[in-house]
């Protein structure tokens, strides 16, 4: 059995979640997030807890056991509480503010990096501490954003400039060895 998939999900005060075969719908404060999973896997709300069982031991329902239930704890965890990622922006005149809804960077290219949030997206900017907060509900579109922030100008070896996760150790390179006796 597995760890992470015999463990019920618990449904927070303010969460409604559906469940209809394979399909799951969960509402809360945050948002509305609604998923089809596989039909190998069954699904059922029972004491104010969803609980995720599999019919074998076949590995192609083991796999699918855990992953199931960790993307249903998400998504109730998602529109209760929601996500969160934290960027830091590192390099001398590097920077990022907000126009509107929009997050403008201005990292060492000729012009600045305009970036839309998409549907349930919110971004936050911090200018002394350099750092950039995407908020959403969705925990796969919140990480993807963060990405594709990360992805205009992800953190170089050298000088570690660039935009990185809060935390993220940057791995760097020694530059170059200098003027040696020969």
């Amino acid at each position: 059995m597995s760890r992470i998939g015999r463990l019920p999900v618990d449904v927070p005060s303010g969460v409604q979640v559906n469940v209809q075969g394979s399909n799951v719908l969960v509402k809360g404060p945050k948002g509305e997030l609604q998923r089809t999973f596989s039909a190998l896997i069954g699904i059922a709300l029972e004491d104010g807890q969803v609980v995720v069982t599999r019919k074998s031991d076949h590995p192609a329902e083991r796999a699918l056991h855990g992953t199931t239930r960790a993307l249903i704890a998400n998504m109730v965890r998602g529109v209760s509480t929601g996500f969160e990622v934290v960027l830091v922006v590192d390099g001398v005149g590097y920077r990022s503010e907000m126009n509107g809804k929009n997050l403008v960077l201005h990292v060492g290219y000729s012009h600045p990096i305009t970036v839309e949030p998409p549907a349930g997206i919110a971004f936050e900017v911090e200018q002394k501490a350099r750092q950039i907060k995407v908020l959403g509900f969705d925990r796969e579109i919140v990480g993807q954003t963060a990405a594709e922030i990360r992805g205009v100008r992800p953190p170089e070896p050298y000088h570690g400039k660039g935009i990185h996760y809060a935390g993220e150790k940057i791995r760097r390179k020694a530059g170059k060895a200098g003027k040696g006796a020969k």
